[in-house]
């Protein structure tokens, strides 16, 4: 049965943030299709992983053989993340953005799983796996809005995921999800939901067309 590693990065929990509403949508979908599969779970808010340090990116680099005690350290870690990125089917990724770009421990994360000569570059072990992005945003940064220009989160995972990866990346967008908490926003709360409802059903429908499609290969 098909692996699906699932990461949230929000730092509200459970139905305070928009995004893990969503990557809950989709997994659920997912397992109602693979009831025996396996998810591998990862609250990065909760418990991120060890930002990347001169030790583990210099021995990304170097021959194990002549790793510093500090660079095995380091580097151990990186490798249990990259196996483990390794050995799912599908990736689902709930992205929020804060300050117009991802939270800090999902680029820690990306961080480290992105190996030079393993995962990043034209032979990357995971070319090709299929990774879901809901990405969410307090206001509307969509193409066409007034601050398109700054939405740096959908944009830069789109490009590290494809670019450097090699995985097939597909994105689920709510945005103005500020718009019941923010009162200058008021107005566009029927946008909003409007929004989360698309987010909610592009999630079911994505998954159950994923995990069909992954079905079939197997």
């Amino acid at each position: 049965m098909a692996t699906l590693l699932h990461l949230d990065s929000s730092i509200f929990p459970g139905d305070a943030s928009a995004s893990r509403v969503v990557t809950d949508a989709f997994r659920k979908a997912w397992e109602e299709q693979h009831p025996e599969g396996t998810v591998i779970y990862r609250d990065l808010s909760a418990n991120p992983v060890p930002h990347l340090n001169v030790h583990g990116a210099t021995a990304g680099f170097a021959d194990p053989s002549t790793h510093s005690p500090e660079q095995a350290a380091a580097f151990a870690k990186r490798i249990e993340l990259v196996e483990e990125l390794e050995r799912a089917d599908a990736v689902l990724i709930g992205a929020p953005m804060y300050n117009f770009t991802i939270a800090s421990t999902l680029k820690a994360w990306l961080d480290n799983v992105i190996l030079v000569g393993r995962t990043s570059g034209e032979t990357s072990t995971v070319a090709g796996t299929p990774i879901t992005v809901v990405a969410s945003r307090g206001g509307g940064y969509s193409p066409g809005m007034p601050r398109e220009s700054f939405e740096y989160a959908q944009s830069y995972l789109e490009a590290a995921l494809s670019d450097m990866l090699k995985a097939e990346v597909d994105t689920i967008v709510t945005e103005l999800t500020l718009a019941h908490s923010v009162p200058a926003m008021k107005d566009l709360i029927p946008l909003a939901e409007e929004s989360r409802a698309k987010a909610l059903e592009d999630a079911a429908t994505k998954a159950k067309t994923l995990a069909q499609r992954l079905a079939t290969a197997a």
